[in-house]
């Protein structure tokens, strides 16, 4: 919210040059201005879920209460308003979060044919979606999506995705697993900032070891080598038997087999390592544009985290659930802090130039 000021009476004389209490008048308005702005709860819209109104009611207010806990005004937006409703109440809002969804996107938009163990699509969700994405680039509202919602932000941005993991590593383990596996962050991203200013919180004492699937070895994962470079890949790798090009030699680390230990944040090979839930069975495969890959599951490869690559747009998507471990594990409040925080920002960027304008 912006304060406008009335044009000053016009003076004469001596009188024209303002004193030395209207300057204060004036400064004491700014900061109050200002103190406002840093205090207004950023508008957050999020789209319900998903068209099933139990699994919508029973997810959607994690997402709330995370956005709540980071300082954040939680809009939920329901799938059934028409296009131009729904513009007229995100044109109120600050940012966007996409969450996850147990659909998933068609492939027929990202011009792959349908795999036999995709889930059926939501059209009123993916419609949602768009809309949002379209708003919040137009605006560079700040942009955070999580798990269905990162696949929906690739795919708006011409992306594709790998339609079905085939991995030991069960990605597919669930709500009721807090930690399924790791994921090795790219040291030089935004995330891997965000992350570390929660790196000291405790987690969960669980074990870290990959959640492997039913009928899985039980031999510890193959390490599977990151480069550095492979973080910025515009296409996923193949799950462990096919890792694309040469993945060992000079400038190459290997990440460790999985420690036992679970650690809120962790060196391990080229990146920082932090345990995740997880509960998807999809992922990023050809990264869309304006995106690029910041970490991946260093026991198969795959896309878990994309980030935009425009240092003043905040665009962060992540493969896991957040939402889920805000109670008990600062990294995952860090990264609803940022979006609330980036929206803030925003506010006084936008603030900045009403007032020079």
């Amino acid at each position: 919210m912006f304060f406008l000021r009335g044009p000053e009476p016009a003076l004469s004389g001596v009188e024209a040059c303002p004193s030395w209490s209207k300057i204060i008048q004036d400064t004491t308005i700014d900061r109050s201005r200002r103190a406002t702005i840093n205090s207004m709860a950023p508008r957050i819209a999020i789209p319900v879920p998903h068209s099933e109104r139990e699994y919508a009611e029973r997810s959607l207010p994690q997402y709330e209460r995370a956005v709540q806990m980071a300082g954040g005004e939680p809009v939920p937006i329901s799938l059934d308003q028409a296009p131009a409703e729904v513009m007229k109440l995100i044109a109120g809002c600050d940012a966007v979060l996409l969450p996850g969804s147990k659909a998933d996107v068609n492939p027929e938009i990202y011009a792959r044919p349908q795999h036999k163990k995709t889930a059926p699509a939501d059209p009123k969700r993916h419609t949602l979606d768009e809309l949002l994405l379209q708003d919040a680039y137009t605006m560079r509202k700040p942009i955070l999506c999580i798990c269905y919602g990162l696949q929906t932000l690739n795919v708006h941005r011409t992306g594709t995705l790998l339609q079905h993991i085939e991995s030991a590593v069960n990605h597919e383990a669930g709500r009721k697993v807090p930690i399924a596996h790791k994921v090795e962050v790219d040291p030089g991203s935004k995330l891997a900032e965000i992350v570390t200013s929660g790196a000291k919180a405790p987690l969960s004492q669980q074990s870290s070891s990959p959640r492997l699937k039913p009928g899985a070895s039980t031999d510890p994962p193959a390490s599977v080598v990151i480069p550095a470079s492979s973080f910025h890949d515009q296409t996923a790798t193949d799950p462990v038997s096919n890792l694309g090009p040469s993945m060992e030699g000079p400038g190459f680390s290997r990440a460790e087999t999985p420690a036992t230990d679970s650690q809120a944040l962790a060196p391990e090979g080229t990146g920082l390592v932090i345990p995740v839930n997880s509960s998807h069975h999809q992922s990023a495969e050809v990264v869309g544009d304006g995106l690029r890959v910041v970490a991946r599951c260093p026991d198969d490869g795959i896309i878990e985290a994309l980030e935009g690559t425009s240092p003043d747009h905040f665009v962060l998507a992540v493969q896991w659930h957040p939402e889920r471990s805000v109670e008990d594990d600062e990294p995952s409040r860090a990264i609803f802090r940022a979006l609330i925080e980036a929206a803030r920002e925003r506010h006084r960027k936008l603030a900045g130039k009403f007032e020079s304008a």
